[in-house]
């Protein structure tokens, strides 16, 4: 990659967590942001999870403080419940929809997009920024059975890098697991990078 490439990371949160999970080893998030801050210019990082708001504790909360104060742009909305056909209570959290925008708004002040996930939902997006002249790496895995990437996803992406082989970048030790919490109050840095003036940090969280 040219040291000068404009990118920008899209993370599906939950997708990222299942498939890292389904490998046996945790995302240390400051590792990931600096490795791809290694590999260009780094515009934005931007995290997407749904939160169940009547919770008294979530445990997906202490992560999304830490990443709003250390560098990643974290777009939440509430889980919405209901009951399916069955009569079983079900929690529907999809971010697909505010994870499209967003790439599709920040798609001209790009040249590369990494999208984090291997939900095939997201083959029509993909082909539509490719058709914008940005190119697009997909981040996931085809090493478990079944593979947590899509193949239409895979196929329709210009390069396909499998989690697998980050892992050694943006894996977490052990003894790290429960730093994190107690440093989500850490000085909020300045947003990564700087674009136009109309794509303002206020518009994009």
């Amino acid at each position: 990659m040219a040291d000068q490439e404009r990118l920008a990371l899209f993370i599906d949160g939950a997708n990222l967590y299942a498939t890292a999970k389904s490998l046996g080893f945790d995302i240390d998030y400051k590792r990931l942001l600096k490795e791809f801050q290694s590999r260009g210019k780094l515009i934005r990082a931007f995290y997407y999870t749904a939160l169940v708001e009547d919770q008294e504790y979530s445990s997906i909360r202490p992560l999304v403080d830490w990443l709003d104060y250390n560098g990643y742009s974290v777009v939440t909305k509430p889980t919405k419940e209901f009951v399916d056909s069955l009569g079983r209570r079900k929690v529907k959290g999809n971010m697909d929809i505010e994870l499209a925008v967003d790439a599709m708004e920040m798609a001209e002040h790009l040249d590369h997009i990494v999208l984090f996930s291997g939900d095939g939902d997201f083959r029509s997006l993909v082909e539509a920024v490719q058709r914008k002249g940005v190119r697009v790496s997909v981040v996931s895995t085809n090493t478990t059975q079944p593979a947590m990437v899509a193949d239409e996803l895979r196929r329709q992406a210009d390069e396909f890098i499998d989690i697998v082989h980050l892992a050694s970048k943006i894996g977490r030790d052990a003894g790290e697991r429960s730093e994190r919490p107690q440093r989500a109050q850490e000085r909020r840095p300045a947003p990564v990078g700087n674009f136009d003036a109309d794509m303002s940090d206020d518009r994009l969280e």
